[in-house]
């Protein structure tokens, strides 16, 4: 078997027996993919350089443990999120308090202007970047990394009926922007 058709979990295999050329091959195939998932975690991309690194380090450390009830990419997916939810509890400390924000002046153009100057699929980024963590994270591994339902529970270690109900709450919240913001809900 080639390294093209080698699969996810086979290159585990042979990462958990310390070969250094799976780690490359796996990390060609999921570097840009985690790095869009951890950018979107903590809105920095230095941050998500440096996690995305951390995650193919642990992906060498746990290889021998990796059972294979998930998919590869998803079991990748969990440890990114769990190392971008620890740096940003770490970062926290350092983020401008409520009254400092409030300080500072408000430059950003009305609902209305913004709307006018971009197109629904941007508008529909912005929507999704306002939505509480719980659910622009499911809508961020549904819509942006081709992630189901199962294994959306898999990488947030919850179980697939919450994600579901997040989902159809995340959904609505949506739809309710867009009408608001003078959008039909269909596309374009």
């Amino acid at each position: 078997m080639n390294a093209a058709t080698e699969t996810d979990r086979a290159l585990v295999d042979r990462v958990a027996k310390g070969d250094r050329a799976a780690v490359r091959l796996l990390f060609m195939r999921h570097h840009a993919r985690i790095y869009r998932f951890v950018a979107r975690q903590t809105g920095s991309e230095m941050m998500a350089d440096d996690i995305t690194n951390e995650v193919f380090l642990e992906l060498w450390r746990q290889a021998p443990g990796f059972e294979g009830r998930s998919e590869v990419s998803t079991w990748l997916l969990g440890i990114a999120r769990f190392k971008a939810l620890s740096s940003l509890r770490k970062k926290k400390e350092d983020w401008i308090d409520d009254d400092d924000a409030a300080q500072v002046p408000d430059s950003a153009d009305t609902p209305e202007v913004v709307t006018m100057k971009e197109d629904k699929a941007a508008a529909l980024r912005r929507f999704v970047d306002a939505l509480p963590e719980e659910h622009r994270t499911v809508i961020d591994l549904a819509y942006y990394h081709g992630q189901s339902v199962t294994e959306i529970g898999e990488v947030l270690n919850i179980p697939v009926a919450t994600v579901k109900t997040r989902m159809f709450y995340a959904r609505k919240k949506l739809g309710e922007a867009l009408k608001a913001a003078g959008y039909d809900r269909g596309w374009p």
